[in-house]
């Protein structure tokens, strides 16, 4: 009986163990899926004065995490997660997630990095891959291929989140917005609100869908015009 006992907690162990190899894989920022071309509107956001320190950057990330295209995100990765068995539900969430992008630039920044998300995936491979187009959205490509791998929901949420915060804070230090350390204290400091997203994500449905951050919506179009920039979004 304890031989059984131990080897069923060695599998799950195992089992743990390869999930979170994935994930770190998977939301490395070595990654090939471009992320660090992109800000999502927080260059734009520096420009115009609207984040221009730590605690300014702080109240940026929070606003997109809880109310914005972030908290979008994570609801239609776990829409993704829920779907890998029902190929008409993942299409019909993926032309969603298209739908939802607010500018040409959030377009091109979620097909983008969700096509080079799931030509990389491939090096796990997995038949529902042939299912992912090109231009598939990135958080729908993360929680569809966790699901398919059968990852848990709210572990790919929490690393997803991690990857969004971080790719964040890194793109603010070469803005020149936050040094190194004020960006670690940041990390620091999020991952009371990563966890409690993961949990309210893993429990949303699409009925949770909704924006409120319009001037963020509104710096994602500005920066299409911007003349100087570092980044494509």
């Amino acid at each position: 009986m304890g031989t059984v006992t131990t080897m069923g907690t060695g599998m799950a162990t195992d089992r743990s163990g390869l999930a979170l190899l994935r994930l770190q894989s998977w939301l490395s920022p070595a990654f090939p899926v471009g992320g660090f071309a992109y800000s999502s509107a927080l260059e734009a956001a520096t420009h115009h004065g609207i984040v221009r320190n730590a605690e300014s950057l702080g109240e940026w990330l929070a606003a997109l995490l809880e109310k914005g295209a972030f908290w979008n995100d994570i609801v239609l990765l776990a829409e993704a997660w829920n779907s890998t068995s029902d190929p008409e539900r993942l299409r019909t969430t993926t032309e969603l997630a298209l739908a939802l992008a607010g500018s040409s630039e959030r377009l091109a920044e979620i097909s983008q990095l969700g096509g080079a998300f799931v030509a990389a995936a491939r090096s796990w491979p997995h038949p529902l891959l042939d299912s992912l187009g090109s231009d598939t959205p990135y958080c729908i490509a993360v929680g569809a291929v966790a699901g398919a791998h059968e990852i848990p929901l709210f572990q790919t949420l929490v690393a997803y989140l991690h990857a969004v915060v971080s790719q964040q804070i890194s793109a603010a230090i070469r803005l020149s917005v936050i040094g190194q350390i004020q960006g670690v204290k940041l990390l620091s400091d999020s991952e009371n609100m990563i966890l409690d997203l993961a949990t309210r994500g893993s429990e949303a449905s699409l009925d949770d869908l909704g924006s409120q951050t319009i001037i963020a919506d509104i710096m994602a179009m500005q920066h299409e015009v911007q003349h100087s920039r570092l980044f494509r979004s």
